[in-house]
């Protein structure tokens, strides 16, 4: 006779299990994993820093002044002159959060081999400097797979690992262009792409992609028990959005070449733009499907525009042109209220003030306070990643630079004799 399974029992064995774990503080996510982040302020030193929010042991290595730059920060105008200053705002900045930090001049033999000593028992590397730097450094993939086959080393660049730009510097607009997104972003009777920000390429490929190829390469090693390079290029990531842009996903099956302003959601269409309110803000309108649509004009009684959600040009215009100024009859507040209880995706346009006082952000802890010593309750943005059971934490603020650097090197067995010859050699900091 086949085995009876009996449900209930294992309902019953569930609610035992979830009841013990509730009792039980569970590690982190990446609890053991150790990171040696070398991305000084690039914007994959964000993906080290998620890393690290979810339980990495994260050491980031910054340069020390005098090693051929003046040091982190120093001459960006955003970065205050007086220390008292530099050292409020440094524990700000949640980018370095969750990280030791040390002060290290990887130019020179000595910083090499501390370097290398560091990568024998690293999981992960991530760098963003020009393709070959690491390698002139006698710090690359190759000569660190030697020492330890199991590390994931994350090389972060513009285009690339290999490639007749290979070597080209740049930034995120200049990869937000070469990758075709930035053609599409802009009005069509203005003519001139417009940048967002540093949005495409640094954060939304620089960031997520190279987290998300690390978080792979640690899977596979569980497998195969070897690491491997994560070789990120924001030109092919920003390459690899097009796939989900209005437009652009059709263009190998249409082999129309979108033009900028008139994909759907281009906000230059009725149903997916930016509207002025009475009191001068500004909110945003989306009701792409028909449902929606139909929504939208019964709450502003007019019902006669239903039938012309999609109509080209000039009727389109002329439905833009009228909305426009029916919504700047009410204020963005009055005009949330009414329309989201009418069931229409809509959206206020919130300045950053505004933004961490939504009670919406605040109850999902995207804004968040820490302890400091000398600063008392330091804001920070909050881990947009929610785990159930081995959630996100912010450990540490952000070190000063080289405030770990002692501590690292005694725990790799240099003396305190071998550690001051190294800062008056100015390998250390």
């Amino acid at each position: 006779m086949p085995c009876a399974y009996d449900w209930q029992e294992e309902t019953q064995i569930t609610k035992v299990f979830s009841a013990d774990r509730r009792k039980i503080k569970l590690a982190s996510a990446l609890s053991g994993i150790k990171v040696i982040d070398v991305t000084g302020l690039g914007p994959a030193s964000i993906a080290a820093m998620m890393l690290g929010d979810m339980g990495a042991e994260v050491l980031k290595i910054d340069i020390p002044p005098g090693a051929g730059a003046r040091g982190v920060g120093e001459g960006l105008p955003f970065f205050p002159k007086a220390d008292e200053e530099t050292e409020r705002m440094t524990v700000h900045m949640a980018t370095n959060r969750n990280k030791k930090n040390i002060a290290l001049n990887l130019r020179t033999e000595a910083g090499q081999r501390i370097f290398c000593k560091l990568a024998e028992t690293a999981d992960v590397i991530i760098e963003s400097f020009r393709p070959g730097v690491m390698e002139r450094m006698n710090v690359g993939y190759q000569n660190i797979a030697q020492i330890n086959p199991r590390i994931i080393y994350c090389s972060v660049s513009g285009y690339g690992q290999d490639g007749p730009y290979r070597s080209f510097p740049g930034h995120d607009a200049n990869y937000a262009g070469m990758g075709g997104v930035l053609s599409l972003i802009g009005d069509r009777h203005d003519g001139s792409p417009i940048l967002a920000l540093n949005v495409v390429a640094d954060l939304a490929v620089a960031v997520l992609h190279a987290a998300i190829g690390i978080l792979l390469a640690l899977c596979a090693r569980e497998r195969t028990g070897r690491g491997q390079l994560v070789d990120i290029s924001m030109t092919d990531g920003v390459v690899s959005l097009l796939v989900g842009i209005p437009g652009a996903a059709e263009y190998f099956y249409s082999g129309v070449v979108p033009k900028r302003g008139e994909t759907i959601t281009s906000g230059t269409s009725p149903f997916y733009a930016v509207y002025q309110t009475k009191d001068d803000k500004y909110f945003t309108v989306c009701p792409i499907e028909p449902r929606f649509w139909q929504n939208l004009c019964r709450a502003l009684e007019r019902e006669d525009l239903i039938p012309h959600q999609f109509a080209p040009s000039p009727k389109k215009d002329e439905i833009f042109a009228e909305l426009k100024r029916i919504f700047l009859t009410k204020t963005r507040e009055e005009w949330f209220e009414l329309l989201t209880k009418a069931d229409v995706p809509v959206g206020k346009v919130l300045d950053l003030d505004e933004v961490f006082s939504d009670p919406q952000v605040l109850h999902r802890q995207m804004m968040i306070e820490v302890d400091h010593p000398k600063f008392g309750k330091v804001k920070q943005i909050g881990i947009p990643i929610k785990l159930s059971d081995t959630p996100g934490e912010v450990r540490t603020l952000p070190a000063r630079l080289g405030q770990h650097t002692e501590e690292v090197l005694s725990g790799l067995g240099y003396p305190q004799a071998e550690i001051e010859k190294l800062r008056q050699e100015r390998v250390v900091y």
